[in-house]
């Protein structure tokens, strides 16, 4: 650490803790304690103090009060001779971020000093602050590393590592069936299988019986869109899909439909006639566009969707291409 050799200087403080921090009684009042002391031991006046609570050191973005730090000190550079910090780790645990911001505010004339850690502006304190910030980055690295082996774990032992779909609720970190929702879900997985029901119709439907999308604890009317994502999740068969992984694992979860019946109602949406099947009302033929389903591309074999253009005094329709994403 720097000599106290240094009198007459003003100095501001910032504090960071995470909520995790935050669990383990590492406070922000103690980060000020310990940062006025060495302040104060240096010689440096504390003129203004910065507190980030529960905020993450992984990223710069979504840390309100370190930008309005660095935005006063392009302010007040000629007032500002230092800024003093816990440890290296509150500033950034990216060490890219941490040089970055180092430089910004070298540039200003204000030296970072760490209450903790060895900082300074000679080559042997810059080695040393430099090893230290790459510490925190391999500190943070190991953890993220671990909490994604733990998750892929979880997911190939049948475990859901995400939100449950309607119809279930998370109890002691298994699913399990939702009292309230399960026996309504299935009844509605029964009516979407006999090709009778739009989505939009099946979305009033599950309205009508209580059925709701809950967000943040708020409780929302189902959609043709929200429904269409729940008849499309194969979660419902006991199976666990997820987009991080390839695979598909058998879940812990109690089943809700049949395999045979989850595909019978893709075969419905995707207005597919397999082996007589009836085609849900959506996928009905339509007059105005009567090439789609009907022909196919020549690439992919994907049969060709159609849909409606507006303009100010009517609507048109006009193919759109196959359903793989491909056009005429």
């Amino acid at each position: 650490m720097q000599s106290d050799t240094i009198n007459n200087k003003n100095a501001i403080i910032y504090l960071r803790v995470s909520s995790e921090e935050q669990v383990e009684n590492f406070s922000l009042d103690t980060q000020e304690e310990i940062c006025r002391k060495e302040a104060n031991r240096r010689g440096f006046t504390v003129t203004e103090i910065f507190r980030e609570e529960g905020r993450s050191a992984k990223t710069i973005t979504g840390r309100p009060e370190l930008l309005r730090m660095l935005d006063y000190c392009r302010r007040n550079r000629r007032n500002v001779d230092a800024v003093f910090i816990y440890r290296l780790d509150r500033i950034s645990r990216q060490t890219q971020d941490y040089l970055t911001i180092r430089k910004k505010l070298f540039d200003y004339g204000i030296s970072i000093n760490s209450a903790n850690e060895p900082t300074g502006n000679s080559p042997t304190e810059k080695l040393l602050e430099t090893i230290m910030a790459s510490f925190a980055q391999h500190d943070n690295d190991v953890k993220s590393e671990r909490t994604k082996n733990g998750l892929r774990a979880r997911f190939l032992s049948g475990l859901c590592i995400g939100k449950v779909p309607l119809g279930y609720v998370m109890d002691n970190g298994h699913p399990i069936k939702d009292p309230k929702a399960f026996e309504k879900m299935k009844k509605a997985w029964d009516l979407m299988a006999t090709g009778t029901k739009s989505l939009d119709e099946m979305a009033k439907i599950m309205n009508d019986w209580g059925l709701r999308k809950i967000v943040c604890g708020k409780e929302y009317k189902l959609r043709a869109q929200t429904a269409d994502r729940l008849f499309r999740h194969k979660f419902y068969t006991g199976i666990l899909t997820s987009k991080t992984y390839s695979e598909e694992v058998k879940g812990q979860q109690v089943a809700m439909i049949t395999v045979e019946q989850f595909y019978k109602v893709q075969a419905i949406m995707d207005g597919r006639n397999c082996s007589g099947m009836t085609i849900g009302k959506r996928m009905q033929d339509n007059t105005d566009i009567p090439r789609r389903r009907r022909i196919k591309c020549g690439k992919c074999m994907g049969p060709f969707a159609g849909a409606w253009s507006k303009c100010r005094s009517k609507k048109s329709a006009y193919d759109i291409g196959n359903n793989s994403g491909g056009g005429e």
